[in-house]
């Protein structure tokens, strides 16, 4: 179990690409070709794709975070280019650049980087002390601490339902309520300790706030609509034979993009049975590629955040 305490991490947040080599080996596949990282972070994946591209390859990351901006300011190589923003508005981005319809691969890293869960200024982390924010972009939208002042007590319950999966959401919710009417929550140690002291059944090896601080990130940074808008504009933004990879990192995550893969490998299935069509007017408009994939014993004995990571990949057919 972890620590009850809030514990400081150390200065000089180091982040970890998880698959790193498995995701940029399934993404370029030709190496003059155009790429988007719709999720820079640190730049780990972003470094690895500049490597593997030739002279006329080029590559345009996304990101949200003013922090992942600036990192991205370091990286001095001419056929790089960077733009803030949500990556659900990829193909928004690749038709001003010209490149809607031209990408030759597009990687969608999903969730909460490392450096935001170690930075306690970020307030996502309920082991360390911080401000109760947790917002991807700390410039715009509502943050976690502003959201628990305004919910009534049922769509605290709908959140931590939908999106921590929390058996105990309505009980840790009532008591969520119930404290701030003394005063308003405000930092992320406090939260964790409502949440345990009100949590009747806490799972092995996890701390009882786990699935609280994991459903008020989603609702925060709205991730899961998020990534249904980014897998559907990177499908448009993709040419013929691009390569989609997407990593996530838990279930709900997971079969949206599973899902999603398997529907456009289908095509239309909801025709009347008996009718005679062609494959083209079925839309089958991506073929996967291969199982998934995750991380190896030895990747994350070296980094267990990748732990529950899971890459799926998939080729455009037109």
């Amino acid at each position: 179990m972890p620590p009850s305490a809030p514990e400081q991490p150390a200065r000089g947040f180091r982040h970890a690409s998880v698959l790193l080599d498995g995701a940029v080996e399934a993404l370029i596949h030709d190496a003059d070709g155009v790429y988007l990282d719709g999720t820079f972070g640190r730049g780990g994946h972003s470094r690895a794709i500049l490597e593997r591209l030739g002279p006329a390859g080029r590559l345009l990351a996304i990101d949200r975070d003013p922090q992942a901006i600036a990192e991205a300011g370091t990286i001095a190589d001419p056929r790089f280019a960077i733009e803030r923003g949500e990556f659900a508005r990829l193909d928004e981005i690749s038709e001003r650049r010209g490149l809607q319809g031209r990408l030759s691969g597009v990687l969608l890293d999903v969730g909460v980087s490392s450096p935001q869960l170690d930075d306690p200024e970020r307030g996502f982390s309920f082991l360390r002390d911080g401000p109760l924010d947790m917002r991807m972009d700390p410039e715009h939208g509502e943050s976690a601490a502003a959201f628990l002042a305004r919910a009534d007590e049922g769509e605290i319950v709908r959140v931590f339902k939908s999106y921590g999966e929390e058996r105990f959401a309505r009980r840790l919710a009532r008591a969520i309520v119930a404290r701030r009417v003394e005063r308003p929550f405000e930092r992320t140690a406090d939260l964790a300790e409502v949440v345990k002291a009100a949590h009747p059944a806490w799972e092995k090896g996890k701390h009882p706030a786990t699935r609280v601080f994991q459903a008020l990130r989603i609702q925060v940074n709205g991730e899961l609509e998020q990534l249904d808008a980014a897998l559907d504009a990177a499908l448009e933004a993709l040419a013929p034979g691009g390569h989609l990879v997407v990593i996530s990192f838990h279930s709900l995550e997971d079969r949206r993009v599973k899902r999603f893969i398997r529907d456009h490998v289908r095509g239309d299935t909801d025709l009347p049975r008996g009718v005679p069509v062609r494959d083209d007017q079925l839309k089958r408009r991506l073929e996967s590629l291969g199982k998934a994939r995750r991380p190896s014993a030895e990747e994350v004995q070296e980094n267990p955040r990748a732990r529950s990571a899971v890459m799926r990949v998939a080729r455009k057919r037109y």
